[in-house]
């Protein structure tokens, strides 16, 4: 099957499947408007209100139209509104139409296979955006940028989508660039005129330039790309602890609603159950599991099994004790079972608790686990009644960020594909310096500038393989 091209005229349902008011079927292409002259007929209101067919002249760009969707045997389809937006003041930079009729999805799909009979093919997966991309109008990082946005679980990876798609890593990246080119030319420069008496390679002033406007730049990318892993993709969080210490309690308060099921008989929970909250724009995957302890129920072992699972799995635990009791072997056991896995230790019940409980639990943890993953964070609640949880999230955003403010002024942070071309430049850029500082020719240094300079053109899209540019764009759904 031939290769699709650029040529082709596109389209696809733009809209997510569901019942809903409105759906929109999106064409792009040289073929965009003459199949929308083709399938729609535009409507006008009489001066007596009544509705009438209009002429059909040419469609004025981005002016909205009413009107309803025919097949090619002129029966009437749906009422919708039509826009065309003409090239290049588009989407793609392509004349661009979309059809906007009821949400219900038999409907968009006559729609949608009338266009395509009219002359379009069906788009692939993130075809609109790779034409934005083609056309010049983004670059590489702003294109995943609209995949971050359509895939953001919470406002802080939304935002830091929107930061992309607005261009802020690119600015940054040509930034460095920049500097790489004006070093770049003094290098070519020297190899052009081997023989002049003036010295042109002043190797401490390019070091410099190196180190400031190339280095510490990369550098400081790569040092955001963690933390904004934590932005797109959030943390795996599992609530652990022996039966009846109020797992299922916590879970409910920290969703506001009775999500799992709370009684006093011990192994009630059987299953995991999962979540998704925000804290602080951090997507927090909450998971609560059964009950670790001694059993002789078969069901009941399987949920205990897939605990044991789910706390390999996590970034962090929050573990469970019951402050109103003294600490049982069954804690002690279960506590150094989870090695040097990050956790915030949970002294729930604290509002039936004695204060001389409190103490000696608190102590314990101080004397007897102090050597575990960092002096793990204490947090007193009482979760049946609320209390304590506004400090239990703050605590857990200090304990993921590692910092108060740490994400707060993050407005920039690589994706996975961006950090390991950044970690190339970087590597490229300490080569260059190795280069500078052994005194090495001219033609060597400019080799390895332009080294650099190819890895970073990768990440903005000026240079990345078509294999590359095909994974990127399957990420996305059809229809953006």
């Amino acid at each position: 099957m031939a290769r699709p091209t650029v040529e082709d005229t596109i389209a696809a349902i733009a809209t997510a499947p569901g019942v809903g008011g409105i759906g929109i079927v999106r064409i792009s292409g040289p073929e965009a408007e003459s199949i929308l002259q083709s399938l729609f007929r535009r409507h006008r209101r009489s001066d007596s209100g009544t509705e009438q067919r209009a002429e059909q002249p040419d469609f004025l760009s981005h002016r909205l139209y009413y009107g309803t969707v025919v097949n090619r045997q002129g029966a009437v389809l749906d009422e919708a509104m039509a826009v065309l937006m003409r090239a290049p003041q588009s989407y793609t930079r392509e004349d661009v139409v979309e059809i906007q009729s009821h949400g219900s999805y038999p409907v968009l799909q006559t729609v949608l296979s009338e266009v395509l009979a009219a002359g379009a093919r069906l788009a692939e997966p993130g075809e609109f955006t790779k034409r934005a991309f083609l056309a010049g109008r983004i670059d590489l990082t702003q294109a995943e940028a609209v995949i971050d946005l359509l895939q953001a679980q919470t406002s802080g990876s939304a935002r830091l989508a929107m930061e992309h798609l607005q261009g802020s890593l690119y600015s940054q990246v040509n930034a460095i660039r920049d500097g790489l080119v004006e070093m770049l030319a003094v290098v070519e420069v020297a190899i052009d005129f081997p023989d002049d008496d003036v010295e042109i390679l002043e190797t401490d002033r390019l070091l410099e330039q190196l180190q400031g406007q190339v280095q510490q730049p990369l550098r400081r990318l790569l040092a955001l790309a963690e933390q904004g892993k934590i932005i797109r993709e959030g943390v795996k969080v599992v609530i652990a602890g022996r039966p009846n210490v109020g797992k299922s309690s916590l879970l409910n308060s920290l969703l506001c609603e009775e999500r799992a099921l709370v009684t006093d008989i011990p192994g009630t929970t059987r299953d995991t159950i999962e979540e998704l909250i925000s804290v602080r724009g951090i997507p927090v995957h909450l998971v609560d599991t059964a009950g670790i302890r001694d059993h002789d129920n078969a069901v009941e072992g399987l949920g205990i099994e897939r605990a044991r699972q789910k706390l390999e799995q996590a970034d962090l635990v929050l573990f469970v004790v019951d402050a109103a009791h003294a600490l049982t072997e069954l804690d002690r056991e279960l506590y150094r079972s989870l090695g040097e896995k990050q956790r915030l230790i949970i002294l729930n019940k604290c509002d039936i608790a004695e204060p001389e409980q409190l103490e000696a639990i608190n102590a314990e943890f101080s004397r007897e686990f102090a050597y575990m993953a960092g002096n793990a964070v204490q947090v007193q609640i009482a979760a049946k009644a609320g209390q304590g949880i506004d400090a239990l999230l703050d605590a857990l955003y200090q304990v993921v960020v590692g910092t108060d403010e740490g994400l707060e002024e993050l407005s920039c942070a690589p994706n996975l594909r961006h950090t390991t071309i950044l970690q190339k430049a970087l590597a490229a850029c300490v080569q260059v310096e190795q280069t500078l500082v052994g005194q090495e020719p001219a033609d060597l240094l400019a080799v390895d500038l332009q080294a650099a300079l190819d890895h970073l053109a990768d990440i903005v899209g000026l240079t990345t393989p078509d294999d590359v540019l095909d994974a990127v764009f399957s990420t996305f759904c059809i229809g953006k």
